[in-house]
């Protein structure tokens, strides 16, 4: 089993307060002989606003070195979970999680916005201080 981001449980407790079941822990995706993990799987009750939708999570902490050197992971771990989850579960919504002073640092610049909205990058924008969902991006405007 792989390590758990830094921020693995921080965004666990924020998705189950705003009102998300946790279905999977990680949630394994088989890709040929492969097993991938994304970090979390989670589904909203159906009386909820977000009404039956059903979400897989991939969490990055952005703590090395390089930040652009972490988003290029990100960006390949996105891409190809996002292509097995649309043959295996296409009703579910992949994110990209992120600390909000990394979405900040690296999505400020029109560039970095074009880029995620070239390859239709989801984000899940969290506090890893008070453990809240700052925002949800799920179209991007450039």
């Amino acid at each position: 089993m792989a390590r758990k981001d830094a921020f693995h449980e921080v965004l666990k407790t924020a998705l189950e307060n705003e009102g998300w079941i946790i279905t999977h822990d990680p949630l394994i995706l088989p890709l040929g002989n492969r097993k991938l993990e994304v970090d979390l799987a989670a589904e909203a009750p159906l009386a909820a606003e977000r009404d039956g939708e059903r979400i897989a999570v991939e969490i990055k902490s952005f703590l090395g070195v390089s930040e652009i050197t972490e988003l290029e992971r990100a960006f390949g771990q996105y891409i190809i979970y996002r292509f097995v989850l649309q043959r295996q579960d296409p009703d579910r919504t992949l994110f990209l999680a992120l600390p909000v002073d990394a979405y900040e640092s690296l999505f400020n610049e029109e560039d970095e916005r074009d880029l995620a909205k070239g390859y239709d990058v989801k984000l899940i924008v969290f506090d890893p201080e008070d453990g809240g969902i700052v925002e949800w991006i799920t179209q991007w405007t450039v």
